[in-house]
């Protein structure tokens, strides 16, 4: 636990100076997420555009706190989870909202080699190395820099060896709030040695405004022919399977729910969805890689990238005793993931698009999330 590393600044501004402390449209305090953790200083930042639309993302692990949409009646929805101060994040070994690295998703025992040499990465997941080992970007503290009232920059220098990576990966992550009712993030990185990169977010999605209940009902859509299948401990055997008449084929708009508990090998072995799916998309921004609806609500989510992946997570190792956010339990399955990014395994696997970054070269990728209502 890193609670000995937390000096809690909490409320010293207001309560010393007795001022009544104004919380954002989502209902977070940012004298709670004001704090030193590993002598860094945490804060929360909020994004906001012409629309009403707020965004509120935490420095700490580079964290999308909360996402603030119209619903089709024009109320303001909150649409991820997440904890209402750095002291919750701090005490979870959850990823709500964080930003992952330095490699996204799973390596086979921790293990992969490059230019001969083989690196031994923290094992935290069946034996595998997952989003970066424990000690990933999501518990990192990005130097933080709002830019204007609709984007915020974040930095952070990954030293050569952390969790034995090679190389100095100089990082610059980019949250844009657009006009258009977007969280438009990029990721930039440089490095000084060869190394391997794979960066995403990690937010959980609940377009109900109830995020106490499961997203079953939930519609979704990947412009996908094929997806990575995998074997019993989640990590892909390296074929490209077609979705065709599987439940793995989301190419039409279908209920989150109607599939997930086949009993389909894949959808065992995950514990309902968890794979990647190779986008029709062919790295092109502007052509749709997913989208979900609620059907209450009324709001969508279009999910646009340059990567050629992307992880659909349907929150199957939920456990339905995280309190986040106003103290509301988050159910089993009480949310999703759609993480774009580069194949899961990729510097294990000759076939899969290559991760190898290497100096005087720029690592780029881009996701964007955008809401509407129909």
């Amino acid at each position: 636990m890193k609670k000995h590393f937390l000096l809690l600044a909490i409320c010293t501004l207001f309560a010393c100076e007795g001022k009544k402390e104004e919380a954002t449209l989502s209902g977070l305090y940012p004298s709670e997420f004001t704090a030193s953790v590993d002598g860094k200083k945490t804060a929360l930042y909020t994004l906001k555009n012409g629309n009403g639309v707020e965004a509120c993302i935490t420095n700490y692990g580079g964290r999308l706190v909360s996402l603030m949409v119209p619903d089709k009646n024009g109320t303001m929805t909150d649409v991820v989870l997440g904890y209402g101060s750095i002291a919750d994040y701090l005490a979870s070994t959850g990823n709500f909202g964080a930003l992952i690295g330095r490699y996204g998703n799973r390596i086979s025992k921790g293990v992969f080699t490059l230019d001969g040499v083989t690196y031994e990465l923290p094992q935290n997941n069946n034996g595998h190395c997952l989003h970066g080992g424990e000690h990933g970007y999501h518990t990192k503290i990005w130097d933080g820099k709002q830019i204007d009232a609709q984007t915020l920059e974040l930095r952070y220098l990954s030293p050569d060896g952390d969790a034995n990576f090679p190389g100095n990966l100089d990082i610059k992550v980019t949250y844009k709030l657009t006009n258009d009712n977007a969280i438009d993030i990029s990721y930039e990185a440089t490095t000084d040695k060869a190394t391997i990169v794979n960066l995403t977010n990690h937010s959980y999605f609940n377009l109900s405004g109830k995020p106490d209940s499961p997203i079953l009902r939930e519609i979704v859509m990947l412009n996908a022919d094929r997806y990575t299948p995998v074997d019993e401990t989640l990590i892909p055997t390296g074929e490209l399977a077609p979705v065709e008449n599987t439940p793995m084929d989301l190419r039409q708009p279908v209920a989150i729910g109607v599939h997930i508990d086949e009993d389909f090998d894949q959808l065992v072995k995950g514990r309902g969805y968890d794979h990647n799916w190779v986008l029709n998309s062919n790295g092109d921004i502007n052509v749709i890689a997913a989208k979900t609806k609620n059907l209450a609500t009324g709001i969508t989510m279009e999910v646009y990238t340059n990567e050629p992946g992307i992880q659909f997570y349907t929150g199957n190792f939920m456990t339905g005793e995280d309190k986040g956010k106003h103290g509301v339990t988050y159910p089993f399955r009480g949310a999703y993931c759609l993480e774009t990014q580069h194949y899961p395994n990729s510097p294990n696997q000759e076939g899969f698009p290559s991760t190898v970054l290497r100096p005087g070269e720029k690592y780029f990728s881009r996701c964007i999330y955008k809401f509407g209502v129909e």
